[in-house]
């Protein structure tokens, strides 16, 4: 799946695709140890697929939870600058 594809799922969607993936990751990794893989390259495939997926999820969720007064106090523009106290540091002897 492209990122496009996986924009367009819903909440439950992308809940039950991230589900189907992790089982056939599973499956996959029993078959290993039963030695019937045949295309060991799907490992990498399933695992950026799950990638993408719980990117998504997480995304929704990040965005889901900003309000637009948390996000004009958190700009980096608009907050005081902060005074820094000087750091003593120490002379090293060579």
């Amino acid at each position: 799946m492209d990122m496009n594809e996986i924009r367009k799922l819903n909440d439950e969607e992308l809940g039950v695709e991230s589900t189907r993936v992790r089982r056939a990751i599973f499956h996959l990794r029993s078959q290993v140890v039963t030695e019937k893989v045949k295309d060991s390259s799907q490992f990498g495939k399933l695992r950026g697929d799950l990638a993408r997926l719980l990117t998504e999820v997480s995304t929704r969720r990040v965005v889901g939870s900003r309000s637009p007064a948390t996000t004009v106090a958190k700009s980096p523009a608009l907050r005081k600058p902060v005074a820094r106290k000087p750091v003593a540091r120490k002379q090293v002897k060579s």
